[in-house]
């Protein structure tokens, strides 16, 4: 007997099946959701935790000792800065340490800016300012060196005079001594801070005949 296409069986529909537990799809998806949980979690609280940095409270020049009681300190988030060069407050700062470089108020601490006295390559000395100081003439400020030699005497009684020469450069003012109340003596005196090869230059020039000016730059 011939069989046709209506005599053919009716296909059976697939049923739907609910996945078991150990459906691998069902699985990947339940780590997936963990694992955004799990660095949600993470996230927030590594914005959450901040660590004490120290931070200078006043301007401070090269040599100051760095003592942890005259500082201040910030709670700093992490991943906000890089923390590795900043001085932080939970570590201990050793007792010899000193500033290499002059630090604005405010600032935090860089480590690159805390050394030993052996490290700080500049020497203080104490130049008498030949006339009026600018009043932005500070402790922490940068003032020029300038040399005006004496003029030198020919055969005439006429005076040739030589031209100023710079001596030093953005040098930085450690302190100002300024003479105080109606019977003080004496000048204003400016101690600056000046790199060992630029020492005898500057030593030999203030123990001349000529003048040596403080000239301040502007803007620091």
């Amino acid at each position: 007997m011939q069989t046709t296409a209506l005599d053919a069986p009716a296909p059976v529909a697939a049923r739907w099946r609910r996945p078991g537990w150990r459906d691998p799809r069902l699985l990947v998806g339940i780590a997936l959701v963990a694992a955004s949980v799990a660095l949600g979690s993470w996230v927030v609280r590594s914005a959450e935790h901040t660590v004490p940095v120290f931070v200078v409270r006043a301007p401070a020049v090269p040599g100051t000792a760095v003592d942890p009681d005259a500082l201040g300190t910030a709670q700093v988030r992490l991943g906000s800065v890089g923390l590795d060069r900043y001085l932080r407050a939970d570590e201990p700062v050793p007792p010899d340490a000193v500033l290499l470089r002059a630090v604005g108020a405010g600032e935090l601490l860089p480590r690159s800016a805390v050394g030993s006295a052996a490290e700080l390559a500049l020497r203080p000395v104490a130049v008498p300012a030949a006339g009026e100081l600018p009043a932005t003439v500070l402790a922490g400020s940068l003032v020029d060196l300038w040399l005006t030699p004496v003029a030198e005497r020919g055969g005439s009684a006429t005076a040739s005079p030589r031209a100023p020469r710079e001596l030093a450069a953005s040098l930085t003012v450690a302190e100002v001594g300024r003479p105080e109340g109606a019977f003080a003596a004496g000048g204003t005196t400016v101690h600056v801070l000046v790199p060992l090869e630029q020492l005898p230059d500057v030593l030999a020039a203030l123990a001349s005949d000529g003048r040596v000016d403080v000239v301040a730059v502007p803007g620091s």
